[in-house]
């Protein structure tokens, strides 16, 4: 019998997001509630295109600090197609540095995690592989924007 295959990664795109200011819901049922609105930014690699204004981040700050990220955008592509993108994933680190990176303060990225799992959902057959594959990224959190490499899992 044989092993499953130990999966791999292949550099896949690059995302810019830019991103309004954060709105503070407070303390809610699910936890202490953050919005981050996306307002625009850019992909390229596998595919390229415009972020869309829309979009948010539906942040989590659980009890332990750490951050759930939670969000979903669109790109649309040059000859008008779009891509809808969800990721969630973690972005922990000492207090300090989250906090930091919360007053838009220039953080090294190797003080703190962010690491994302990224789903793509399209109806443009040229890039219908998308949807067939897992990727996974590594982000940095800048003061109005975040940007990640986004890797598809082999």
């Amino acid at each position: 019998m044989s092993a499953p295959a130990v999966p791999g990664l292949e550099p896949a795109f690059e995302v810019e997001a830019r991103l309004g200011a954060l709105e503070d819901h407070g303390v809610t049922r699910a936890g202490h509630r953050r919005v981050v609105p996306i307002t625009g930014g850019r992909v390229t690699g596998l595919f390229a295109a415009d972020i869309l204004p829309g979009g948010a981040d539906w942040q989590l700050v659980r009890p332990d600090g750490a951050i759930e990220i939670d969000t979903r955008y669109s790109a649309r592509t040059a000859d008008g197609g779009h891509v809808y993108i969800r990721t969630f994933g973690v972005r922990s680190g000492r207090p300090e540095v989250l906090e930091a990176l919360v007053r838009g303060d220039a953080v090294d990225p190797s003080d703190y995690y962010f690491r994302l799992c990224v789903r793509l959902e399209t109806s443009v057959p040229a890039l219908a592989a998308l949807e067939q594959s897992v990727f996974v990224a590594s982000a940095i959190r800048e003061a109005d924007r975040v940007r990640y490499a986004a890797y598809r899992v082999t």
